[in-house]
């Protein structure tokens, strides 16, 4: 599991696939939600705005980060 550490208190979904260097595009990232490849906490997240805090694992393409 790779831990991200944020600047921030709250970061929305489709902006931390994007800071952890998971996708290149935000469009990229709102595909793959959309298709419901995303997991936050175990369960199957398909809002890109799911605000994310510290202690959040977020699963995705078999890899998981956690939010630190």
């Amino acid at each position: 599991m790779q831990e991200i550490k944020l600047e921030t208190e709250i970061i929305k979904l489709d902006a931390f696939l994007k800071w952890a260097g998971v996708v290149v595009a935000g469009s990229e990232a709102k595909f793959y939600i959309k298709n419901e490849d995303v997991k936050v906490n175990g369960e199957i997240e398909t809002r890109r705005g799911k605000k994310l805090t510290k202690g959040d694992i977020i699963k995705f393409d078999g890899e998981s980060y956690k939010i630190v």
